[in-house]
């Protein structure tokens, strides 16, 4: 029989946020996170703009970096470390009494250290081609490497690795600590996902694949899920990550629970490398799966934080799959997209806007989507997009539906405790 899986501990850092408080405050003020990109000249760039963390510099972690240690991390890495500490001291899981052996990590990153990869090899190119790589560069390139500071940090030695699936990384995480605490490979489990893709090859890439909004002239509403006028996702950054323990052991040490993982669901689209399935199969799918490995039914659902990344294509054939799934009651439930606020932070997304659907169910209220200024015939207005403001509402059930490049697509249920 499975075991229980709750979450004890949260952290983040977010474009609207440095921390989960800041996160979700900036939310529910509907805080655009868009700002003009600082990181590079983007004169000959069609994409001028994306949601950059905020006011960030490693010296305000000082237990976590300082001059000599922070050259050994990509920016993405540094988001990682900052999330998982948050969420670690949050959950107080090390004086929890556990063994090293009992604790894992999994940590998710789409692209890893691209940041790092650009630098390096220009720098190769620019140097005449002599080859004077950084000792640091594979180390801090490479997507696993978050997940592997984050045990050496706190000498975590249960299962340790990364989950790369584009924009259904994090969720890939989630749902791997989920089940190794279901069948009692471990306790505990640190959990979530970072990303920081924007420089020249992370913006100029998705600019080629057309998949970024190019509204340079009004960039705070650049990121529109379900408005007529969208134009493509609004590239994000940072992190959130979070502690899955074992239900039991949470309940027996007195741990704050913020919700419980009650189930997690994959699928593929078997259709395009970056568009969705037409007719929504495999997202159909994957929120099929999720209800039945979590033993809900559809109408137990009071809250889905959408994949609704402002694409053309994206938004109405997700609302789509929603009403094949739910029915009737699709239209008695929340939706909203909160990448409206954040942008789209890749492989982070999917830990990001799971923790939104926590902090919904501790706060009943549901985040909103915000940009919204004009229909579209291909979207259903009568369903409850919680458009431009946020909406109160008990939450006991909220759905997390994350979609990548590739078809990869997850979700994530979880119940109020």
């Amino acid at each position: 029989m499975y075991k229980r899986v709750v979450i004890t501990g949260i952290g983040a850092i977010t474009p609207i946020g440095n921390t989960v408080e800041e996160y979700f405050e900036g939310l529910l003020a509907c805080k655009s996170g868009a700002c003009p990109i600082s990181y590079f000249d983007t004169t000959n760039f069609k994409t001028k703009f994306a949601c950059e963390v905020k006011g960030y510099d490693y010296a305000n972690y000082p237990s976590l970096f300082d001059r000599k240690e922070v050259r050994k991390h990509d920016l993405y890495s540094q988001f990682a470390m900052i999330a998982s500490e948050e969420a670690i001291i949050d959950s107080g899981i090390k004086e929890a009494g556990l063994g090293p052996d009992e604790i894992g990590v999994i940590w998710a990153s789409g692209i890893g250290g691209i940041r790092t990869f650009f630098e390096e090899v220009k720098g190769f190119v620019e140097g005449g081609n002599t080859p004077r790589f950084s000792p640091f560069f594979v180390p801090k390139m490479i997507s696993d490497i978050a997940a592997g500071y984050i045990s050496m940090r706190h000498g975590f030695r249960g299962p340790n690795y990364a989950t790369v699936s584009a924009c259904a990384s994090s969720n890939h995480a989630i749902i791997d600590g989920l089940n190794l605490i279901r069948t009692g490979k471990v306790k505990s489990m640190i959990v979530g996902g970072s990303e920081s893709a924007i420089n020249e090859a992370g913006v100029g890439g998705f600019n080629a694949s057309q998949a970024l909004s190019t509204r340079n002239d009004d960039i705070l509403t650049a990121s529109r899920p379900f408005d007529k006028n969208r134009d493509g996702f609004v590239m994000g950054e940072g992190g959130a990550g979070m502690v899955l323990e074992e239900y039991e052991h949470a309940k027996a040490r007195g741990a704050k629970i913020y919700a419980e993982v009650m189930g997690g669901g994959m699928s593929a689209d078997a259709h395009h490398l970056t568009a969705p399935h037409p007719e929504g199969l495999g997202a159909t799918a994957v929120m099929k799966a999720t209800l039945k490995d979590a033993g809900l039914k559809p109408e137990d659902v009071d809250y889905i934080n959408v994949h609704g990344t402002s694409t053309p294509v994206g938004d109405p054939v997700e609302l789509n799959a929603v009403k094949k799934v739910f029915g009737d009651h699709a239209y008695k439930l929340n939706i909203s997209s909160t990448k409206s606020m954040t942008g789209h932070l890749l492989g982070a997304a999917g830990a990001v806007e799971t923790l939104a659907c926590i902090m919904a169910m501790q706060r009943s209220i549901i985040p909103p989507t915000i940009n919204f200024q004009e229909q579209d015939e291909e979207i259903d207005y009568k369903l409850n997009l919680t458009l431009n403001k946020p909406q109160e509402c008990e939450v006991k059930v909220a759905l997390n539906n994350v979609f990548g490049f590739g078809g990869h697509n997850a979700s994530i249920l979880l119940r109020k405790m």
